[in-house]
């Protein structure tokens, strides 16, 4: 009796996502389309990527909490301006990609743990011969609709007076695109996302990454809703767990040291000393100074 009574109680205690996601039988991830190697389509259209793998494992720890025999993973495809707001209205459950923690978007939002730390630098062509940021003044730069990264550029264009046309693009693919067809000298973004375009451009030696930096090391984490203590609990736990273990080094060197899908381009980016004391002691701080 008091063992059903118990059963009965917890189920009445799911609240917020754990609650939806049990009631639906499915869980919803939202996913990036070309944000390269975390989030993106491959040649059969199927999203795959280091955020996807991650997020892979938080649906497995949902189950396990739902005591779930199966769960349906269901995809939505977000851009940098939407995955917020499909997040706020319950369209997406985790948002896997290449999104910054930052204190701003957590009055709208929370994070799991870091997955990443990336800065935010510029990519142009090795014949246009930018090597600072000072260089872009009075150029014509890009960077996606509703990204830290364009909000960096506004801020650095009106501080040093650069008189920068900066022109908001709806993904990275478009905004690779202007530089590769010269319609912008440079594209600002993370500079592991930068990385993963160039390393599947038509011609990767073509391309540059600035050593010039709009900000300090930043993190990245998955997505979740704000104010969902439960499922934030479950998302944490996964991912501490996951980043602890070899299998967090292993799923690391998978995307960022091999050979990666669909092309075979390998990124070659050792984990960083920050990044591994990351994954040694897992938090989802906003502060760059935390790392």
């Amino acid at each position: 009796m008091l063992v059903s009574g118990s059963a009965s109680a917890d189920a009445q205690e799911l609240t917020g996502t754990l609650a939806k996601v049990k009631e639906l039988g499915y869980i919803t991830i939202g996913h990036r389309e070309a944000s390269i190697p975390f989030s993106y389509l491959d040649d059969k259209r199927q999203p795959v990527g280091f955020a996807m793998d991650i997020c892979a494992k938080i649906v497995d720890a949902v189950k396990r909490e739902l005591k779930l025999d199966k769960l349906e993973v269901r995809y939505q495809l977000v851009t940098a301006s939407m995955r917020i707001p499909l997040m706020a209205n319950g369209t997406i459950d985790l948002e896997c990609g290449n999104t910054t923690n930052n204190a701003e978007r957590q009055q709208q939002v929370w994070y799991t743990n870091t997955h990443f730390l990336t800065a935010s630098r510029f990519v142009s062509k090795v014949e246009s011969h930018i090597g600072s940021i000072a260089d872009l003044k009075g150029k014509t730069v890009v960077a996606p609709a509703g990204s830290t990264n364009i909000k960096q550029a506004l801020e650095f264009n009106s501080r040093l007076n650069l008189g920068m046309t900066i022109i908001p693009a709806q993904d990275q693919g478009e905004a690779f695109l202007m530089v590769e067809t010269g319609r912008a000298v440079a594209f600002i973004q993370d500079d592991i996302v930068l990385a993963g375009l160039i390393a599947n451009a038509k011609d990767p030696k073509a391309y540059v990454i600035s050593e010039d930096a709009f900000s300090r090391p930043e993190p990245y984490g998955v997505m979740l809703r704000k104010d969902d203590v439960a499922f934030k609990a479950v998302a944490d736990a996964a991912t501490s767990a996951l980043y602890r273990s070899p299998e967090g080094a292993a799923l690391y060197a998978k995307w960022f040291m091999q050979p990666i899908p669909p092309k075979g381009a390998n990124l070659n980016i050792p984990m960083s000393p920050a990044m591994k004391r990351a994954f040694e002691k897992p938090t989802d701080s906003p502060d760059p100074s935390t790392y």
